[in-house]
């Protein structure tokens, strides 16, 4: 009937995704296929009972946009966005992302000399590169988008060329780590070695709107700044080990950079939009989305709609998903709905041990 086979290639990961239009009894199924390429794909299905092509294409079609939403491409080479709608914004540029690590973790890694701690600030992913002049921001996602002009206007202040990473928080953006310097990539040099690059590059310039997230390097260092950030309720922090090198994506499990938040927040898709300005939040458990509760919108945001991916802080969540104390940060165009996953969820102690 109808099918496509997507794939997605960045850094040591190459998934190759396949969806279908499948005809069944006196209806149409939608199958999908997915893993790692050259091995024996996960299998699931979207519609646990055949429908009318009409509807089967409908969630074929959205399946579809979703994937290559998040980078999966149907040319084989597998680089992102290739023959997508995005294909325009697609830098070729992926930054780097982090595994979260339990607060059982903090104490070895305060002790440990080899790795350094920064403040993980609560803004959105932002890098910039700045070439000939040329200004470009590049999210999450690798896609090309605006920059607030006091951010623009403070990086063409300085003299070198550069490709930085950071977050905008408003019209600053915190950068805390450097990829290329006058044209030299520099991903692969040791983090202690691409911290010294950043660190002059940015006091050369020496502009508000870009700053510099400083590192903590010995135990009683990080351990101030710790017990700093918890007072002053700031997001949470990040270690690096100091032979770390830039590597695009995230390590399926551990790695030598990671985070640890001290509130918990997560992304949820919209499921509907309800009264007093009040929208109902989903997740994915396997291939089923759930319900974990609602959210109000504040006054001064606008309400999003159905099937948006929206960021939300919460206290802690109940077992079986429903999240508690939920308040609304803001949307998130950078998060695929496929990423809105209930393995984000960070559950209250004692419902894990019940």
């Amino acid at each position: 009937m109808e099918s496509i086979t997507l794939y997605f290639k960045q850094g040591s990961s190459d998934k190759v995704y396949q969806a279908s239009i499948e005809p069944k009894d006196c209806g149409f199924v939608v199958n999908f296929a997915y893993g790692r390429r050259g091995t024996t794909l996960q299998t699931g299905t979207k519609t646990t009972t055949p429908l009318n092509f009409e509807a089967a294409k409908a969630i074929y079609d959205k399946l579809v946009k979703e994937k290559t939403g998040k980078g999966y491409t149907p040319g084989v080479n597998g680089t992102p966005y290739q023959h997508t709608d995005k294909e325009q914004q697609s830098t070729g540029i992926q930054p780097q992302l982090l595994n979260a690590i339990e607060e059982s973790d903090l104490p070895r890694l305060i002790c440990d000399p080899g790795f350094w701690m920064q403040e993980k600030h609560d803004g959105r992913r932002l890098l910039i590169q700045k070439q000939d002049g040329v200004i470009t921001g590049i999210n999450k996602l690798g896609l090309s988008v605006a920059v607030p002009s006091t951010i623009e206007d403070a990086a063409k202040a300085f003299a070198h060329d550069f490709l930085m990473d950071g977050e905008a928080v408003g019209d600053v953006l915190h950068v805390f780590d450097l990829l290329s310097i006058e044209g030299e990539d520099v991903r692969r040099q040791a983090y202690t070695d691409r911290y010294l690059h950043l660190m002059n590059l940015l006091a050369s310039g020496q502009q508000r709107h870009i700053k510099f997230v400083e590192s903590a390097y010995m135990p009683k260092q990080k351990h101030e700044m710790l017990d700093r950030l918890k007072r002053e309720g700031r997001e949470g922090i990040v270690f690096k080990h100091l032979n770390a090198l830039y590597t695009a994506g995230r390590p399926a499990s551990g790695g030598s950079q990671f985070k640890f938040k001290f509130c918990e927040s997560a992304s949820f898709i919209v499921g509907k939009v309800n009264s007093k300005r009040s929208v109902s939040l989903k997740l994915l458990d396997g291939t089923n989305l759930v319900s974990v509760g609602n959210v109000t919108i504040p006054a001064n945001k606008a309400i999003p709609k159905p099937d948006d991916v929206v960021e939300v802080r919460y206290l802690y969540a109940f077992r079986g998903g429903r999240i508690f104390q939920p308040v609304y940060l803001g949307p998130r165009d950078d998060v695929a709905p496929q990423e809105c996953s209930i393995d984000q969820l960070k559950y209250r102690a004692e419902a894990v041990a019940a």
